[in-house]
């Protein structure tokens, strides 16, 4: 004799319990292996720092054509902005002054103002020297001083040695 009773329907509560405790299991997993993997990144590079940038002697203009107490701004390959100031005139890469256009306290632009013979950075009034170094403002407090780039000249031409590349990687064209 065969039972012809109805069975109930099974419940869906095992199956959705196994489901959520799976769930769960694989959310965990996965952030421990999120969480472990960014440990594992930030400690290599910590070990293992990125290697300096190439630098290349690249050429910004004719000298005699930056007059005595002017200066440029020149954009370099790897897209940093550099001031470069004449501060003397006697023909010699020593007449000129490349620094870092970005203000070491907040990364504002500086320019120059001949009128004062020095460096503005118009975020929090920081100032600096015709040589870079912060005389007024924040950057003073902190001592910090804007960032220099060598010079050189050859056969009258200005050339200045910077990282050809973007911080970060290769840029892009």
């Amino acid at each position: 004799m065969s039972d012809s009773s109805p069975r109930e329907p099974t419940s869906p509560l095992p199956e959705r319990r196994t489901f959520l405790s799976r769930a769960s299991s694989v959310a965990m997993a996965t952030g421990l292996v999120a969480g472990y993997g960014t440990l594992g990144a930030m400690a290599g590079r910590f070990l293992y720092p990125a290697r300096p940038r190439a630098l290349a002697w690249v050429f910004v203009t004719e000298a005699a054509s930056i007059k005595p107490g002017n200066s440029l701004v020149f954009r370099t390959p790897g897209g940093e902005t550099v001031a470069i100031t004449r501060v003397g005139d006697t023909g010699r890469a020593e007449d000129f002054l490349a620094l870092s256009n970005v203000c070491p306290h907040l990364g504002c632009q500086v320019h120059w103002e001949p009128q004062n013979k020095r460096f503005f950075c118009p975020c929090h009034n920081g100032a600096f020297n015709a040589s870079g170094e912060a005389t007024a403002g924040p950057p003073a407090e902190a001592g910090q001083s804007l960032s220099q780039k060598p010079l050189r000249i050859e056969d009258g031409l200005l050339f200045i040695q910077v990282p050809t590349e973007r911080l970060g990687g290769p840029q892009s064209t």
